[in-house]
């Protein structure tokens, strides 16, 4: 059997793999270069070579970078965690200083969840100088396959979608808040029902058509007017800043928002439903010093939130319909 790897080991340069984990991460030729310390050509070749080997495109061009092919995202599922354990072999990976280490953690979450969690992850971070985070758009149904390919080293979201080779925890329970501009819309707050129905709504939707307000709403009769609709909360929120309108954006962000933009805050004039926000991370990381060390930093974060913006924790996960990513 040892005659058999040995003899397969001599036919790929295992280096190829660092570059295609690489390519996988960056998604382009010249950052992958730049994350490499290679020069373009040198990857380009490197990414030649790994075409051969595979006998496949792996990787084919678009206009920000390029994309992996369906047979590229399957070998990353087996590649990621064969290259973390080969790593955690060769720098004694048993342990993790953070105070020394060189070392980009990149997070997948939504950019309600970003504007909560980012700002004190700088500040627990800022006195390591080798410890950068990085973090990419994402929604409860992408983490997983996100996480497969390597995309991303931990994702965090409301009730994230996943399978057996996932692991997760929660971290915090969260709801619904109103946002409007006082000097736009001057209401009293608490708003009322009739105040939040006689107004307009900026609706935050993946597909711009429905959120979670309507059913709601619907549930008890009502409607409401929607007169735009983005795939974002912060643009909700910065789109308040002039026009008269109401948003119903997460708790944990809408202090942020507030703050920031000079907007009113209320508590929804009926009854909303509360959803848990939780970790999730592939089962072969589990080990991982560094990744725990991740994992351990995050909920710390989520665990010691500023006043009142962000939700205590919550001690289970809730179930299947726990409304995740509040009015979308």
């Amino acid at each position: 059997m040892i005659d058999i790897y040995e003899t397969e080991f001599r036919k790929t340069d295992l280096n190829l793999l660092v570059v295609f984990a690489a390519l996988m991460r960056e998604r382009s030729v010249t950052r992958a270069a730049h994350a490499l310390r290679l020069s373009q050509g040198a990857v380009s070749a490197s990414l030649g070579r790994l075409r051969t080997a595979f006998g496949d495109e792996l990787f084919t061009r678009t206009r920000t970078g390029v994309e992996p092919t369906p047979r590229a995202v399957e070998l990353a599922r087996r590649v990621e965690p064969a290259l973390a354990l080969i790593h955690g072999a060769v720098t004694d990976g048993d342990r993790f200083d953070p105070r020394t280490a060189r070392r980009t953690f990149t997070l997948g979450m939504s950019d309600d969840l970003e504007a909560a969690l980012l700002p004190r992850l700088l500040a627990a971070t800022a006195a390591l100088p080798g410890v950068r985070i990085a973090v990419r758009q994402a929604h409860r149904n992408a983490l997983a396959g996100m996480l497969d390919r390597g995309e991303v080293d931990l994702g965090i979201a409301a009730a994230p979608a996943h399978g057996p080779e996932h692991r997760g925890t929660p971290l915090f329970t969260s709801g619904y808040t109103c946002l409007f501009n006082p000097r736009l819309l001057p209401l009293p707050t608490p708003l009322s029902l009739d105040d939040y129905l006689a107004h307009p709504h900026l609706l935050v939707s993946y597909d711009g058509r429905r959120g979670i307000v309507d059913d709601v709403l619907e549930a008890r009769g009502l409607d409401r007017r929607v007169t735009a609709s983005t795939t974002h909360f912060a643009g909700a929120a910065l789109h308040l800043a002039a026009v008269p309108a109401l948003a119903t954006v997460p708790r944990h962000a809408a202090a942020v928002y507030a703050d920031a933009l000079g907007l009113a805050v209320s508590e929804p004039p009926l009854p909303m439903p509360r959803y848990t926000v939780g970790a999730l991370w592939h089962a072969t990381r589990t080990d991982d010093p560094a990744h725990g060390w991740l994992r351990a930093l995050v909920e710390e974060t989520a665990r010691h939130p500023g006043p009142d913006d962000l939700p205590p924790p919550a001690t289970t996960t809730g179930g299947a319909r726990n409304h995740p990513a509040a009015d979308r």
